[in-house]
């Protein structure tokens, strides 16, 4: 039998609270991806999004943004990233281990929420 995933609660007096842990996360997740983008030269990004295009059943003319956007979706979905719970877990034991890995977009998405 599974466990049922634990919940993060939204604030447990470990540090910060959980709109900067999630902001964190999604920007790590977004430095993995970017990771793997940039060793690609453009021909394989143009092959890889034209793969998964033809696998979808279309058939178009694929743009610069196109490519980009299959490409980037395309290496999300075969990273393996972990969940937002182990995540967070693992940046509450060493925070410091995390800090060289974000790419500081964290705190626009802060900003950005707190103007809407």
């Amino acid at each position: 039998m599974s466990e049922a995933p634990r919940r993060i609660r939204p604030n447990r007096g470990e540090g910060e609270p959980i709109q900067v842990l999630r902001a964190k996360y999604h920007d790590y997740c977004s430095a993995r991806v970017a990771e793997i983008l940039l060793t690609l030269s453009p021909d394989d990004m143009y092959v890889l999004a034209d793969r998964a295009t033809r696998e979808s059943g279309a058939s178009a003319e694929l743009s610069y943004e196109e490519i980009v956007r299959i490409s980037t979706e395309r290496v999300s979905r075969k990273l393996a990233l972990p969940p937002f719970e182990a995540w967070v877990e693992q940046y509450r034991s060493d925070p410091s281990r995390f800090d060289n890995e974000l790419m500081g977009l964290w705190e626009s998405d802060l900003e950005e929420r707190s103007q809407t």
